[in-house]
Formats: structure tokens, C-alpha cells, sequence
């Protein structure tokens, strides 16, 4: 599946490529935007965490490759940023790309969003991402995320936009990489796949070992709770308590004889006769004197 996903198989979506301080996913992040530029695809890579000189290493093809710098200044501090991370909105977005021409709809890669997030509210660029993705403007989104550096909240509502999320981790296979892809597809189902690779110096993707799992049906990421697991008194009925049950005769639910007696029409139809019992303590010269006034 990883193959698949660098020959861009993943057009209108959004690829998260989640890493942490034990291994980067820089150079993977690196191998999307080279498998991009051979495809004779339009790149956009907003600057973030690294330099233009370090992004361009090992790129043999650099003619479609629009770099937007916000390492120098991320903050507008000099007033002379070509783009800072105030500017990560849709508005502004579109608007850097938009400058210029391209012959085929382009690809969107930023690095990285741990630094936006970092300094813009999880609401707005999840809202930025969202638009972005649905607005046709662009092919599709690739980002990098340290998901060490946010709570698990922040994690999980980027992946939550993703339609497909590379983990990386180290690999026990010496210097090599782990990577545990899922993908989303637009019926519904989730394809998972784990690949173990590394990657050459010419930025190209090398396959040692793949473990590829069946397709399954959207499931919940957390497992559900049962609320009667831990009670302390049964809720469900033996085969015995239920048929005691159904022999059961409930208060409001008449007999046969009682319903005729009921129904039965006779002289004294509509009276209500009272008999005393020998608590009642009823004083015939003052009816009301159990109202204590």
C-alpha cells in the first residue's frame, strides 16, 4: 500500500505522516514530494521546520517545486516573511498558490503542522485543512506531524481528517523504518497494511518486508464499553425468573370476572358507596374538623 500511495493513488485527499522523536518522517515526507516532481506534478511545500537549501537536498528535479519559506521568519517578526503562521488560512493559502501558473491541479505538502499547531488554534487548522481538501483547489495535502509534541485530543482530531495515516517507527532491522498505513476509502472501509523499507539516497522508497491486512468494515478506534459489566446486581433473567414473570398478574390488569362486574349495568350505575372501617374517626357535628382550622 505505501507503493500505492507514492504513485498518488490517494488523489483529493489528505496523507498524515505521524512520527515522534524516536524516528523522524522527514525523509519519507521528503520521498512523497520527489515521487511527486517524477510524476510532472505541480508541488506547493509550505516551510516550516526546515530551510529552503536543506528541502531542496536530493531533489534531481526542482523545475515544479514552489517553495514557500516560513523557516526565517514563521512569526512575521521582520515584516519581510513570505509566509507566516498567522497566514494559515484558506484565504491566504489559495491566495500564495494562486501566483502561480500551473498546467495541472497541485499538490499541497506542509512542514510541518506541529509547528502551526503550535501557534494556531486546533479548531481553525483543522477548519483550514478541511476546506482545503474540499475545495477542488488542490490534488491533495501531505503532512507531517510529531504527535509527542501535542495532547492526545489535537492527535487525534488531525487524524480524523486524514484519509490516510503513515505512523513511523524505528525498526528492530537495524537503521530501517516501520510504517503502519491505514486508509479510508470513500464506501467506508479501512485498508491496513505495515511495511518495513528504507530509504536510498536518490530519496526512493525500498520495500523489505509487508504484512498486508484484510479490508474491514469503519470500526471505532476505542473499543466499546459495556455499562453492565461491573454491576453489582444481575440485569437479565434465568429461564426460571422468566417464566415466573410471565404468570405473573399485574395490578392493573383485570380479571375476567372483574371486568364484567365492571361493565355490568344495573340500577345502582354511577354510585359511589363508602364503608367506614373502625380507624376512621368521623365527628358528625363537625365534618371538617380533621383539616385542623
Amino acid at each position: 500500500m505505501l507503493l500505492e500511495l507514492l504513485q498518488g493513488g490517494d488523489s483529493g485527499g489528505f496523507l498524515l505522516i505521524q512520527d515522534t522523536a524516536n524516528y523522524s518522517g522527514r525523509h519519507l515526507l521528503k520521498s512523497f514530494i520527489n515521487a511527486a516532481l517524477r510524476r510532472d506534478e505541480e508541488v506547493h511545500v509550505f516551510c516550516f521546520e526546515t530551510s529552503e537549501e536543506e528541502l531542496k537536498e536530493g531533489f534531481q528535479e526542482v523545475q515544479r517545486l514552489h517553495i514557500h519559506n516560513a523557516y526565517e521568519d514563521p512569526l512575521g517578526w521582520t515584516k519581510k516573511a513570505v509566509f507566516t503562521v498567522q497566514q494559515f488560512s484558506l484565504n491566504d493559502l489559495t491566495r500564495v498558490i494562486k501566483l502561480t501558473p500551473h498546467q495541472k491541479t497541485p499538490i499541497v505538502v506542509i512542514d510541518s503542522l506541529s509547528w502551526v499547531l503550535r501557534h494556531v488554534c486546533t479548531t481553525a487548522v483543522c477548519s483550514t485543512l478541511h476546506q482545503l481538501k474540499k475545495g477542488g483547489f488542490v490534488r491533495a495535502i501531505i503532512g507531517l506531524l510529531h504527535a509527542d509534541m501535542h495532547q492526545k485530543g489535537t492527535v487525534g482530531s488531525v487524524r480524523h481528517l486524514s484519509t490516510s495515516l503513515i505512523t513511523v517507527t524505528p525498526s528492530i532491522m537495524g537503521d530501517n523504518c516501520q510504517a503502519k498505513i491505514t486508509k479510508r476509502t470513500k464506501s467506508g472501509k479501512v485498508l491496513q497494511d505495515e511495511h518495513t523499507f528504507s530509504i536510498k539516497e536518490d530519496l526512493t522508497v525500498m520495500l523489505l518486508k509487508s504484512s498486508n491486512t484484510a479490508p474491514q468494515q469503519m470500526v471505532q478506534e476505542e473499543h466499546e464499553i459495556d455499562p453492565t459489566a461491573n454491576l453489582t446486581f444481575n440485569l437479565r433473567l434465568s429461564d426460571k425468573e422468566r417464566e415466573a414473570k410471565e404468570k405473573l398478574s399485574l395490578p392493573f390488569m383485570f380479571s375476567k370476572e372483574k371486568k364484567k362486574a365492571i361493565l355490568h349495568s344495573g340500577a345502582n350505575l354511577g354510585r359511589i358507596l363508602y364503608e367506614p372501617d373502625a380507624n376512621d374517626d368521623f365527628d358528625q357535628e363537625d365534618p371538617d374538623d380533621d383539616l385542623d382550622v
